[in-house]
């Protein structure tokens, strides 16, 4: 038994005679065409579906064993593939947005937080524990660099008398660039220095400020408390009690001039006076 043929026409697209659904000579789609990816009715000699941009006379989305794909990206259609487009700008603009609030603090403003917190005991030896309340940064607007340095150097110097070495550790690096970038300079600033860097283990750099001290001032007696330190520290005898030797002789003329930091380290010096004096 024989099917009854489809009557023939003329394609309106090349107007060669053609029968069925699509053209044989040009694939321009005939009467009663469809969409072989969203089944809409073609528009005889149509190019492209109407509805969706698919090209006329394409094969079915997935067919041939190929995985089925988006109809925009099968055609390279521009208006199917407009709604994804817009979609991935969207995308992009959201994780920016939420990246730019992120990472917008300075990274100045995050050291000088680092420093209030360390300066100020809310850290380290004093960490929140699990359950406390949130621990607010300090406002540290008001203090001047050297005064940052200062109590930095108070801090660290307490911590390594009760022998919390994991703290004065965790401290000292930021105590050495508090003090390395004060925008000058003196000798007392040397010596807080030289101390960080001594109980922190950074030998050469509290030797070259001891050296800085005496340098500036023979007879000055913190550099000759942190050279007895730093002698101390290495086993080196000799030179340890020729600086106690030299302490005890300035100490007199020295005391007189009253220096503010003479003021300041007053303890640490009467000690290290005290010791020479026992050992000589």
């Amino acid at each position: 038994m024989t099917s009854p043929s489809s009557p023939s026409t003329n394609c309106p697209a090349c107007g060669a005679v053609a029968s069925g659904r699509f053209c044989a000579a040009c694939g321009a789609p005939l009467q009663g065409a469809a969409c072989a990816g969203c089944h809409a009715a073609l528009t005889p000699g149509a190019k492209f579906c109407h509805r969706c941009g698919t090209p006329a006379g394409a094969a079915p989305a997935g067919a041939a064993g190929g995985a089925a794909t988006p109809v925009a990206l099968q055609s390279g259609g521009f208006p199917a593939a407009l709604p994804w487009a817009v979609a991935g700008i969207a995308l992009l603009a959201l994780i920016a947005l939420v990246a730019a609030q992120r990472f917008s603090r300075p990274p100045a403003a995050q050291g000088d937080v680092a420093v209030a917190t360390a300066a100020n005991g809310s850290a380290g030896d004093n960490a929140v524990q699990p359950g406390d309340a949130p621990v607010r940064a300090p406002d540290i607007s008001a203090l001047s660099p050297r005064e940052r340095a200062d109590r930095l150097y108070d801090r660290i110097m307490r911590l390594d008398s009760e022998g919390k070495k994991d703290s004065v550790e965790f401290f000292s690096q930021m105590g050495i660039s508090a003090y390395q970038m004060l925008p000058q300079q003196d000798l007392d600033s040397r010596y807080d220095m030289g101390r960080i860097a001594e109980v922190a283990g950074a030998t050469p750099l509290a030797q070259a400020q001891a050296d800085s001290i005496l340098a500036a001032d023979p007879n000055h007696l913190l550099g000759l408390t942190l050279s007895i330190s730093l002698a101390r520290d290495a086993g080196n005898a000799t030179m340890m009690k020729a600086l106690q030797k030299r302490l005890i002789t300035a100490q007199s003329s020295e005391l007189a001039k009253n220096l503010p930091e003479y003021q300041r380290h007053q303890n640490e010096i009467v000690a290290a006076i005290e010791a020479a004096k026992k050992a000589n």
